[in-house]
């Protein structure tokens, strides 16, 4: 970064929204993977879209790279500055445009907070129903670029489904309105989904208009224990028949068992294997408890209790949304995959045994949304394995998981993105040819490959 190039950007940003020193570059130069070098040039704070067009146009004409920085909770590295690149931040892009009582949508800029989102939805009658633990920090923009999914989808979708509208600048420096607030729209290729998952590659979402819907009545939770992971699918077909599920996550015991090391009480008196959350609307609690009570007499639960209030509700809930948080000091290395649902439980029995056999001497902490197929693997650093050698060893256990995914018609990556970390592994679930197709859909849009290059896959194709 020449004085030049700093004196250019200072004609159009002021002096607040530009920082370059140690500690910010640090802070705004990564995500949640620990797994890089940071090595921003700049960390730069637009305010509007005419900030980013801007910036783009000078990333242009210097061939600068551009990164971009949501709420940086993402697990696959999309949003890590690692080669001088320069850091776009849209945390001060956090306003509430428009609420729009008719189509029962909000405009929102890029940098809203989830969590602030689904406030503003409550205060007016409705519910934005995408919802993940990271909910607090993750901001709007960052949820649209990587499609964030979440503990709702199996009654919800993720965040694509939510999406009525996108301002989004190009990497040529070009202002799109995408999807212009429409329900229906039937003319030619949809750029609208294009840039839903982008993860930054295509250009920068400034602008989101979001859907909501009716707020959910009264809901109950069951904590259920079940024995055998083969009867997993069991159950989950056995209420998804007969009740509309708003969630249904399972978890180990040795995930609980980390979680209660943090203070939060498990209230089952039995101790089980696997657990299923069970979130369903009080209407159908009645047939719930008789469905429960069938299974109980089976054997397929071992044991279960229902929130008797919101407070229960969220107890329960705690014990799922405080995983990641728990096993955070032993530096898990993650995985987040999915296949159909139709395939899980053979996969499911097969990808256990893989883990018992390639990780003997790790803990592997795993859970997963069973009601859309995605299971996320956390496999923890003994504290007497270097570092080195221990990414090393899960690198070397992807191959074996990663094949098997793909032999299950699999994905490598259901709701993290691909980023840095899952890139080598993209042809596990992408063609050579879809692959290409990528690459030639980023050189439209990005003609210099100046955004968020060398993530999701590499912009030239190998020799």
């Amino acid at each position: 970064m020449t004085e030049t190039h700093l004196r250019e950007l200072e004609d159009f940003l002021s002096e607040s929204q530009i920082l370059k020193d140690e500690k910010s570059l640090e802070f705004y130069g990564q995500d949640w993977v620990r797994l890089y070098k940071i090595n921003p040039s700049l960390i730069v704070f637009p305010q509007n879209a005419e900030d980013v067009l801007q910036l783009v146009k000078w990333a242009r004409k210097h061939k600068i790279a551009l990164v971009p920085s949501g709420g940086r909770t993402g697990l696959s590295g999309a949003a890590i500055a690692s080669q001088q690149e320069v850091v776009v931040s849209f945390e001060k892009m956090n306003q509430l445009i428009e609420w729009n009582p008719a189509e029962e949508t909000l405009t929102v800029e890029a940098g809203c907070i989830t969590k602030e989102v689904q406030k503003w939805a409550l205060e007016r009658g409705f519910f934005f129903p995408v919802s993940f633990a990271a909910e607090g920090s993750s901001q709007i923009g960052g949820n649209v670029a990587t499609n964030a999914g979440g503990v709702h989808v199996i009654q919800y979708g993720s965040t694509r489904n939510w999406v009525r509208g996108l301002e989004v600048v190009t990497g040529k420096g070009e202002v799109l309105q995408l999807g212009r607030h429409l329900i229906k729209d039937s003319t030619g290729y949809n750029f609208l989904h294009l840039f839903i998952g982008s993860e930054g590659t295509l250009g920068f979402i400034t602008k989101v208009t979001l859907a909501v819907t009716s707020q959910p009545t009264s809901l109950s939770v069951f904590l259920l224990g079940v024995s055998k992971l083969s009867d997993l699918i069991e159950i989950y077909s056995r209420f998804k028949k007969s009740i509309p599920l708003h969630a249904f996550e399972m978890m180990t015991d040795l995930a609980l068992d980390y979680v209660q090391k943090t203070g939060k009480t498990l209230p089952l008196s039995t101790k089980s294997p696997y657990y299923v959350l069970m979130e369903i609307e009080e209407a159908y609690q009645e047939k719930a408890l008789l469905i429960f009570e069938k299974l109980m007499e089976e054997g397929k639960i071992t044991d279960g209790t229902l929130s008797q209030s919101a407070e229960q509700a969220q107890e329960i809930w705690a014990l799922r949304e405080n995983i990641s948080e728990s096993i955070a000091g032993h530096k898990p290395y993650k995985n987040d995959i999915a296949v159909r649902i139709s395939k899980l439980p053979e996969f499911l029995s097969q990808v256990d045994s893989l883990l018992k056999k390639e990780y003997p001497e790790y803990k592997v902490v795993w859970f997963g949304h069973i009601g859309d197929g995605n299971l996320h693997i956390n496999i923890l650093k003994p504290e007497n394995v270097k570092e080195d050698e221990f990414i090393k060893d899960c690198e070397r256990v992807n191959q074996l998981l990663f094949s098997k995914i793909q032999e299950f018609g699999g994905t490598i990556s259901a709701e993290h993105g691909v980023g840095l970390l899952k890139k080598p592994y993209l042809h596990y679930t992408k063609s050579e040819e879809e692959i290409n197709y990528m690459r030639e859909i980023k050189k439209i849009f990005d003609p210099d490959g100046i955004m968020n290059p060398g993530k999701i896959f590499n912009a030239e194709k190998s020799v």
